[in-house]
């Protein structure tokens, strides 16, 4: 894994083997509307309920500028995974709730494409997103959380060393019900 270099509050490109990551851009927009729109029954179990404009320009325009106002204020850091070959978009992965003071801590969530999920993509994208958190932005936690029957996330997240926690009841609106979610934790000295 290799981060190229930048302020700590502008998101790098990072590389894993067979993938990079980087910020998300107005140009992504087809691809990103194509993998989405394809993937939206396999992906309605994990997340929030869409809006009705979701897939739209428009929407994917006001996702973008939230991003950036996240990077700018070290809130949250979003990457859109890449095939390095092909250069074909395969998900997203995103850093936010960004906390500093005592907790420097933050969140991890992702999404992978379903023609692309598992493939092993979104392990290396979480690998290279660890020292991402840890060395470019400094923090002592990383934190995942995930709804019980997504057993394949669970098995990503331990295979990439986070530890479960426990069981947060009703944690996140997932497909308009709040749901349970299973909650895992990489701290910097777990990796160090």
């Amino acid at each position: 894994m290799s981060i190229i270099r930048s302020p700590r509050h502008q998101t790098p490109q990072l590389e894993g083997p067979r993938i990079s990551l980087r910020t998300p851009r107005l140009g992504d927009y087809p691809a990103w509307a194509s993998v989405r729109g394809e993937s939206r029954a396999f992906l309605a179990s994990f997340e929030p309920s869409w809006a009705t404009d979701e897939l739209t320009r428009p929407a994917y325009r006001r996702r973008l500028r939230a991003y950036q106002k996240d990077a700018r204020t070290d809130m949250g850091y979003a990457f859109f995974i890449f095939d390095k070959e092909s250069e074909a978009l395969l998900g997203g992965a995103r850093i936010s709730n960004v906390r500093r003071g005592v907790a420097q801590a933050c969140s991890l969530g992702y999404w992978m494409g379903v023609q692309h999920a598992g493939k092993g993509y979104m392990g290396e994208a979480v690998r290279a997103l660890i020292p991402y958190v840890f060395v470019h932005l400094k923090l002592h936690r990383l934190e995942a959380a995930c709804v019980p029957e997504n057993e394949r996330s669970m098995r990503l997240l331990k295979s990439a060393g986070f530890r479960e926690e426990g069981l947060a009841r009703n944690y996140l609106r997932i497909a308009g019900e709040w749901r349970d979610h299973v909650l895992f934790a990489l701290l910097a000295e777990d990796v160090a």
